[in-house]
């Protein structure tokens, strides 16, 4: 256990660096990040606890509008696509043709 000091200092060490190189990509000190701020004033397990679940609650309700914009994206795409398309009901006919009794015969 001698060098617990010197592989906290390691530790230390490689963290610094991250936090340099973070800095330095995205311009952003993390000392100075809101969340690192809010973290800092946290005096409890309960209140890191909470101060997490609220950051990743709103994660998730940005990954779930995210998921929705894109559904609606993917989905307005076709549509654009489809109604290039100079006669849908033409478009549709030359790959399935209603048969005697409704029934549909699909050309492949």
């Amino acid at each position: 256990m001698g060098d617990q000091p010197e592989s906290s200092a390691s530790f230390r060490a490689l963290f610094e660096s991250a936090f340099q190189v973070y800095e330095k990509t995205t311009g952003i000190s993390l000392a100075e990040h809101p969340f690192a701020i809010q973290l800092q004033r946290c005096h409890s397990i309960e209140s890191m606890t909470v101060l997490v679940q609220d950051q990743a609650s709103t994660f998730n309700e940005f990954r779930e509008k995210d998921r929705v914009t894109k559904s609606v994206k993917s989905t307005l795409s076709i549509l654009t696509k489809l109604s290039a398309t100079a006669s849908l009901g033409d478009a549709v006919g030359l790959v399935c043709r209603q048969g005697p009794g409704g029934v549909l015969h699909w050309h492949v």
